[in-house]
């Protein structure tokens, strides 16, 4: 054989693979099941992910498909959602009651989604009653592909932290709780890994660290509804990521991860080799409830101090902290798709939402509102109503309007739906005007965190932005009597959430969705019904299948 035609039939062969590749699968079967866990000491009843409490971790890489087979074994409905996975044309796999039936009992499920260059931290968790109360919740890393450099050396190993509030109830008697109209009040305690260091030297280490070597820690608050301080005994953290997005990189002794946020540090083992605390605290509470964790050195030598860092006092403090948060320009990713522009700060904004939040009672018992619309999920999910036409039967658009009334005296039960149009640049302003700190999460994006002030917003308050380099994220916290404003093409076609990642008050509506319809109805913009969809709510079950969106 000539050397000429040797050379062409490997450029074929090797053409022929690269045209017929796909990005890598991995495939999941969960288990998801009833049984005995004890975060705070008091054994109850929890859910568990094969076996496992907190449930397994996600390792991804960028591109790759992600395939979970989800077997429900409790004896009632189930739901998983993957906070901050923008589901690109794909509302279907959110995991939210407004774009799909929950998983019966028995029953099982396939989620099928692909992450994209999101390379950063997440959770999941389930979005069904009040069961991320009781676990079934954990961490989704997306990792870079090794052509996509991150801006600092790799880690010696890379740890998931899950910090959370608990409460001892158990979810069945919280959901009685809120069901009759009550508060759930104070956590009972908080968690680390879903244990909590007895601090008697037989603690066992959450993780383990060689000396002069550099970990990445990612952090996030999986709790229901608390705010928590997070910090290392003897340790600085190197903040290089949150929710997406590579951040600068300056050093903190310890941050305030707000309900459903995530930060990922480095932490250099540079300190006397032996065991240390890791630091979880309530903020904002009257009462502050810690828990702790042990990080060992491998060749440590005795026990890790009583003497705890303390935590930060007041809510001020915590501003100012959001305020140092910067986006990392230098960086070659992880940064939104080019769809949510790196120049966002000169885009001509097209409409501003104000969102604001209200707590008040409907026939005595306490609702959440946004806008003085209580969200309540039809029994025929909302995108699913949309997709087959028949919207007009299950809920009504736009009963809210971009600005909330002066007071809000009485609140609507109704399911909450914003008409948005497709790729238009929106400013949305969540106001709060209780003396409560809020959380809220838009699924599908991320968006620019622009600004967080005390009193009302007003459009001279625009001059305070920062329309240089605010963090890409998909959480923002809002502080008592305060506004919070963000900034983002909606391009991502779908039914998304924006919703309160208060529990209580997400479960007692305080969310609504948002729907972004492509006029085109192509594949470009959005993804066809999946085949394995699950029906529900009667309308549509026995109705054809609508013909599919084509390119």
């Amino acid at each position: 054989m000539s050397v000429n035609l040797l050379l062409f039939l490997c450029l074929w062969a090797s053409s022929f693979l690269v045209t017929r590749s796909e990005d890598p699968y991995l495939f999941f079967d969960w288990n998801v099941t009833f049984g005995t866990i004890a975060p705070t000491g008091i054994p109850q009843q929890g859910i568990l992910i094969n076996g496992q409490f907190p449930g397994p971790n996600i390792n991804s890489t960028s591109n790759n498909n992600v395939v979970i087979n989800v077997f429900n074994n409790l004896d009632e409905p189930f739901l998983l959602t993957w906070t901050g996975v923008q589901h690109r044309k794909n509302s279907w796999q959110d995991g939210t009651l407004g774009t799909g039936c929950p998983i019966p009992p028995g029953k099982n499920y396939t989620y099928h989604f692909q992450v994209k260059d999101q390379i950063g931290s997440y959770v999941y968790y389930p979005t069904t009653a009040m069961h991320k109360a009781a676990g079934g919740f954990g961490g989704l890393r997306i990792n870079s592909r090794l052509l996509i450099p991150v801006p600092y050396p790799d880690p010696a190993d890379d740890y998931t932290i899950l910090i959370g509030d608990w409460f001892s109830k158990g979810h069945t008697t919280l959901k009685k709780m809120l069901d009759g109209g009550r508060n759930l009040g104070r956590c009972d305690g908080v968690h680390i890994n879903g244990r909590n260091a007895k601090g008697d030297g037989k603690d066992e280490p959450l993780f383990t660290m060689e000396p002069g070597k550099t970990y990445k820690y990612r952090i996030c608050n999986i709790g229901i509804k608390t705010s928590l301080n997070f910090r290392f005994q003897g340790h600085n953290m190197k903040l290089v990521e949150m929710e997406g997005s590579h951040t600068v990189q300056n050093i903190y002794d310890s941050l305030d991860v707000h309900v459903a946020q995530c930060f990922a540090v480095l932490v250099t083992a540079d300190q006397e080799p032996k065991d240390y605390y890791v630091v979880a605290s309530t903020r904002f509470t009257r009462r502050v409830v810690t828990a702790t964790g042990i990080i060992r050195y491998t060749n440590g030598k005795g026990p890790a101090s009583p003497d705890l860092p303390p935590a930060p006092v007041g809510w001020a403090w915590s501003l100012n902290q959001f305020r140092t948060f910067r986006w990392n320009l230098t960086a070659s990713a992880a940064r939104p798709n080019p769809q949510g522009s790196y120049h966002y700060g000169g885009i001509n904004i097209t409409r501003t939402i104000k969102l604001a939040n209200t707590a008040a009672k409907v026939n005595g018992k306490l609702r959440y509102a946004i806008n003085g619309v209580s969200h309540v999920d039809p029994p025929t999910p909302l995108k699913l109503a949309e997709y087959y036409n028949v919207a007009d039967k299950v809920f009504k658009y736009d009963i809210i309007t971009d600005t909330p009334p002066a007071s809000i005296q009485e609140i609507q039960l109704a399911p909450n739906v914003m008409n948005l149009t497709f790729r238009t640049f929106i400013e949305v302003i969540f106001e709060n005007r209780e003396t409560a700190i809020q959380s809220y999460h838009l699924s599908g994006y991320s968006f620019f965190a622009v600004a967080i002030e005390t009193g009302t917003w007003s459009l001279e308050k625009r001059k305070n932005y920062n329309l240089l380099d605010a963090v890409s994220r998909h959480t923002i916290q809002v502080f008592p009597n305060s506004w919070a404003a963000i900034l983002l093409t909606f391009d991502n076609a779908g039914m998304w959430n924006i919703r309160s990642e208060i529990w209580d008050r997400h479960y007692l509506g305080q969310q609504l969705y948002a729907s972004v319809l492509s006029p085109e109805r192509s594949l470009r913009d959005e993804y066809n019904l999946p085949d394995n969809t699950m029906l529900c709510g009667g309308i549509i079950e026995n109705m054809p299948k609508p013909p599919p969106y084509s390119i």
